[in-house]
């Protein structure tokens, strides 16, 4: 796979993949992060992956006169040097459970109408899939998720909430995703969970990481 490089604000680089939003770039993105951070020197703080890109944050060490340009000829040498990825942590299965529906997922009548299927063969085929952690963004621990069924696919709401709760469960277009705290969103809401989706005190924050796989289960409403 080829790889562009560039610099990202003062302290980082983006590498981009030469690809799609898709599983099979996704996967390779994430082995290219984990050969990246096992090879990492001690000016290369972070390394954050995305859908079908790499973000390199590089601390500003003494004696550096161009921080950035250090870590592109390092970035070219390991991508140059072509060595097999390292093998990942054993791949973490992290059930989610969810009240669909009512209160807790006031769109998943928009989504069966759209998919033209009843909320609960919505429900079914939702939480019949297995859901991989593509990349965190958008809030702090927001996950999103590839692996959702083709038919359940919705177009997000034409006018976003002002206030969308935190644990709810949602689909965006065809991408899958959970609200971690209280805030604005246009997704489409067909569930919500208890879980604590990101806690600043703990270690580490988020609940879920890149990589891992999801479940959903569903639960009867409290």
């Amino acid at each position: 796979m080829a790889w562009r490089t560039g610099r990202l604000g003062e302290d980082a680089l983006l590498l981009e993949a030469d690809g799609g939003i898709d599983a099979e770039t996704n996967a390779r993105v994430h082995a290219l992060a984990r050969r990246l951070a096992a090879a990492r020197p001690s000016w290369l703080r972070d390394v954050v992956p995305g859908y079908a890109s790499l973000a390199l944050f590089v601390d500003d060490e003494a004696g550096a006169d161009d921080p950035l340009a250090r870590a592109e000829a390092w970035l070219r040498d390991q991508l140059d040097a072509g060595q097999e990825p390292i093998a990942g942590a054993p791949v973490r299965l992290v059930e989610i459970p969810v009240r669909y529906g009512g209160e807790d997922g006031p769109d998943l009548e928009n989504v069966a109408r759209h998919a033209g299927l009843a909320p609960e063969q919505v429900i079914a085929r939702h939480a019949g899939g297995e859901y991989s952690v593509a990349m965190l963004g958008f809030a702090p621990g927001f996950p999103y998720l590839l692996g959702l069924d083709p038919a359940l696919a919705t177009p997000r709401r034409a006018t976003p909430r002002t206030r969308v709760p935190a644990g709810s469960v949602a689909i965006g277009g065809a991408q899958a995703g959970l609200y971690p705290q209280d805030s604005p969103g246009g997704w489409q809401l067909i569930g919500r969970t208890d879980l604590v989706l990101f806690d600043a005190t703990r270690d580490p924050p988020s609940l879920l990481a890149p990589g891992d796989r999801v479940r959903f289960v569903p639960v009867r409403a409290r």
